[in-house]
């Protein structure tokens, strides 16, 4: 997976928060993830196909860290991986692809996304429907870790 790919779905993650959050991260160098276990309590995925691209993205996040996002952007306070913390994990995924897309689009990919799909729960997994090499990038900041999965062919 090139940078044409990773870079559109980082600047956009980091406008979403920034612009919905305030919160300001920290994002790791990519590197390859070998399993399928989600490394948060709650993710959202979301299928992407078009014209010179095919895969999925998932955002998976802490327990602390989606807490955060309940209380800034929902100004609620949630104890634990309820309906809000999902519902919100969705509309992250949906905000970020999105922001994505439009960057992609300016590559010259032509990109339809499907809806969201959250899972949640300890060690649940994350399948992406294609058969490649799965980049991973790990944010940080003070309100707790949250990771995000591409698997483009």
């Amino acid at each position: 997976m090139n940078v044409e790919v990773i870079n559109p779905v980082l600047n956009s993650m980091l406008n979403v928060l920034s612009t919905m959050a305030q919160l300001e991260v920290k994002p790791s160098k990519p590197k390859l993830k070998k399993d399928t276990v989600a490394l948060g309590a709650v993710s959202g995925m979301i299928d992407m196909k078009g014209k010179g691209i095919n895969g999925s993205l998932a955002i998976s996040f802490s327990a602390a860290f989606i807490a955060e996002l309940c209380r800034r952007m929902l100004e609620e306070e949630i104890d634990g991986i309820n309906d809000t913390a999902k519902d919100l994990t969705g509309e992250m995924t949906n905000m970020v692809t999105g922001g994505a897309k439009n960057g992609l689009a300016e590559r010259g990919f032509d990109i339809e996304m499907s809806t969201p799909k959250v899972t949640s729960g300890d060690k649940h997994l994350l399948v992406h429907p294609v058969d490649a090499k799965t980049v991973l990038l790990t944010f940080t900041c003070a309100a707790g870790d949250f990771y995000v999965e591409m698997c483009f062919e």
